[in-house]
């Protein structure tokens, strides 16, 4: 793009670049010190990267021109075309990243500190949920007389059973599905760093048993719990499974199951924790569980109430 210029081998928008090489250094390094996250990261320079080469288009000349009229003008646009909570969270980016170059000394002041953000308060969240029954369906439509089957059956199951983000689980070494007080135990690494424990459901511990068992990866305790399949061959590899190849893959089996819903990875932890509370667990325990930090996340989650909503509505009779 003819916005971007080459600083030291990595991309940099030339309004930073324009205000002089420490600007662009300490730039990029807001992305690889002050961002652990590698989603939030992508999606922090996904937002800077559109901001900046909007401001040069609107006749910046440099990130130390960049004015709060220029954040509230792109912010307003982004909320034409993006939800709220998207346009939230690209604020957010834009007033770290000015934070951090306030800290740096490259801009006098953040002239995002003052825009405010679209307005947004969700009760309950938009990611799709499956049903007990549309779950347990595509559990059991799952081929397991192959090791990609015994893959997938225990990725899905481990979502569901664990509360597990797909992230958390696609990061799991073998080492991580341990006995302990003879019950099978699986060891998740959250956002931040966090670890958390959980023992295994029945059915969740029988089919991580099937999948170690039958694909022979049990001998390798510090590789990749879920890997990729060696091309031509029809058998894991040592390669850690990318998250965009799980969601292609979640989505493939739910077509073969007929299951209409659109369902993405993030479904599983959702339809997981509704279950549990549609038979009785409770909020508290739901949030440690899923290891939120507060319940009203967790309630974003639980769609158990569907039910009475969708009974209600059918009451209405002509």
């Amino acid at each position: 793009m003819s916005e971007l210029v080459t600083l030291n081998g990595i991309t940099t928008p030339v309004l930073v670049t324009a205000a002089g090489e420490r600007a662009g250094i300490r730039f990029l390094e807001f992305f690889a010190s002050a961002i652990r996250n590698p989603h939030t990261r992508r999606a922090y320079a996904r937002a800077a990267g559109d901001f900046l080469t909007w401001c040069a288009s609107a006749g910046v000349t440099s990130i130390t021109a960049v004015q709060p009229l220029h954040v509230a003008t792109w912010i307003e646009r982004q909320t034409q075309t993006l939800s709220a909570p998207t346009a939230r969270q690209y604020l957010a980016a834009i007033r770290h990243l000015f934070d951090w170059l306030v800290t740096g000394q490259i801009v006098p002041h953040n002239p995002a500190a003052s825009v405010r953000g679209p307005s947004h308060t969700a009760k309950k969240g938009t990611t799709p949920v499956l049903d007990v029954t549309e779950a347990r369906l595509l559990l059991d439509s799952v081929d397991v007389s192959t090791p990609i089957g015994l893959r997938d059956r225990a990725l899905i199951a481990l979502m569901v059973f664990s509360f597990a983000r797909v992230g958390a689980a696609l990061a799991m070494r073998v080492e991580d599905v341990y006995v302990q007080n003879r019950r099978l135990w699986v060891r998740l690494r959250e956002k931040g760093g966090k670890r958390h424990a959980m023992p295994c459901h029945h059915t969740l511990e029988a089919y991580l048993h099937a999948y170690l068992d039958g694909t022979g990866i049990a001998g390798d305790p510090k590789g990749p719990l879920f890997r990729t399949v060696a091309r031509g061959t029809g058998r894991l590899s040592t390669r850690p499974l990318p998250q965009a190849n799980a969601y292609a893959m979640v989505r493939r089996r739910a077509a073969a199951a007929g299951i209409a819903t659109a369902i993405g990875n993030h479904t599983f932890r959702a339809t997981g924790i509704t279950a549990y509370l549609k038979n009785g667990g409770t909020l508290e325990n739901a949030a440690a569980m899923a290891n939120h930090a507060s319940t009203r996340t967790t309630q974003l989650y639980d769609r158990h109430r569907d039910d009475v909503s969708l009974d209600e509505v059918e009451r209405i009779r002509l």
